[in-house]
């Protein structure tokens, strides 16, 4: 089942006016263009369950979307590195590398297929700033000043995985659904959330949230 391309564009474009994101032409068109890249790949590798167009935009596109603003905020002006764990298909990766260009966006997967997707979406959408990483986050060894997983992993697995690829002053960022208020209740000793920030999705009736991890001096 395809979309119309122009219908795609107008309802991709009422959701970016909904969440206050204000993207180029040619990152529209870039948005568009991964989605039809998902949709290709997804004929011959299993990248993702989500299948229909009209569910993939809001499951996948607008779903990340909604991070880039936060993300933004947290950001203050600087240009970020940012590490996408479990990444499969690029979400929220990808998404992110096509509206914020000024961010490095690495994203990393034990499955070589999706990691391969990643690569190639970075050669096809011309985006300098994306990596695909076919490796295990456990063996990164990086100075990440964002980590950041999309249903991933239990939010203390999540941490206690990743912990080496965070820079000193870096921030762990979840996208969950529903707040997770046992997940945070059993995170290591040594990190604590600072704030979790509800997400409002473009038609997804679900309820979305990013979790924001630090590590606290005087706790580990």
């Amino acid at each position: 089942m395809s979309l119309d391309p122009q219908q795609l564009r107008v309802d991709l474009c009422a959701g970016l006016g909904v969440l206050g994101l204000n993207l180029s032409d040619d990152q529209v068109t870039q948005l568009q263009d991964y989605l039809a890249l998902v949709q290709k790949w997804n004929r011959v590798y299993n990248l993702t369950a989500v299948r229909d167009p009209l569910e993939m935009l809001t499951h996948h596109l607008l779903d990340s979307l909604a991070v880039v603003g936060p993300l933004r905020r947290q950001a203050a002006g600087r240009a970020l590195r940012v590490l996408d764990v479990g990444s499969g298909a690029g979400l929220p990766g990808v998404v992110l590398a096509i509206c914020c260009p000024e961010f490095q966006i690495d994203c990393v997967d034990t499955v070589a297929k999706k990691a391969a997707f990643i690569q190639q979406a970075a050669v096809t959408l011309k985006l300098a700033n994306l990596r695909g990483l076919h490796d295990r986050v456990e063996r990164l060894a990086g100075a990440y000043d964002v980590v950041c997983s999309r249903a991933f992993a239990s939010l203390a697995d999540f941490v206690a995985w990743s912990a080496g690829a965070l820079a000193e002053q870096g921030v762990w960022m979840a996208m969950k659904g529903k707040h997770p208020a046992q997940e945070m209740a059993s995170l290591p000793a040594g990190v604590a959330v600072f704030h979790v920030e509800p997400l409002s999705v473009p038609g997804l009736g679900a309820e979305r949230c990013l979790v924001w991890i630090e590590v606290r001096k005087g706790l580990a």
